[in-house]
């Protein structure tokens, strides 16, 4: 980044590279619509881009990265609601059996609707921690608050799924 910094636009491109499928990831995660991840992806590394001459080393870059991934996640869920999605992303060659996979998938969208329900910051503290497996100090970089503010966010945010997921089941 600090190449980047300094005009290399090959540096940023190995940047963009290395990180575009962890921006996003997340950014689907949070949006729940491959469109407006790809997007949220992109505007991350343009904004970075952008502010590369100010860009100071305090965290790893891919936490600098999720915290503006997030950031932009945020905006766009506070500026429209979230659109879902019955697809799946394409699933992986070395499927389980017919029934498994089933399974698998019906679980998965369950959690991505429980998910979708949850407020905006409470997702994004659930798909760092969990999905992208960022430790609680990193997630708390990443959304700019405390390691506290991202334990009662995580606490309240698993409490509300396990009962949305319990609703979803029939429970």
């Amino acid at each position: 980044m600090l190449a980047v910094a300094g005009g290399d636009l090959d540096a940023f491109g190995e940047l963009v590279r290395r990180n575009q499928r962890y921006a996003w990831n997340a950014a689907w995660r949070l949006l729940q619509d491959p469109a407006e991840a790809e997007d949220a992806a992109q505007d991350a590394f343009l904004k970075i881009l952008d502010a590369a001459p100010r860009y100071r080393p305090t965290a790893a870059f891919r936490t600098y990265l999720y915290r503006v991934v997030t950031r932009l996640c945020l905006d766009r869920l506070e500026k429209k609601r979230p659109t879902y999605t019955d697809r799946l992303p394409a699933a992986a060659s070395d499927e389980p059996g017919p029934a498994d996979a089933l399974l698998q998938q019906e679980t998965a969208a369950a959690v991505r609707r429980a998910l979708g329900t949850l407020p905006p910051r409470q997702r994004a503290a659930l798909v760092l921690q969990h999905y992208e497996n960022l430790s609680y100090m990193e997630v708390a970089q990443a959304m700019n608050t405390s390691v506290k503010s991202i334990e009662r966010l995580l606490a309240r945010g698993r409490k509300t799924l396990g009962r949305r997921l319990d609703e979803f089941r029939g429970r």
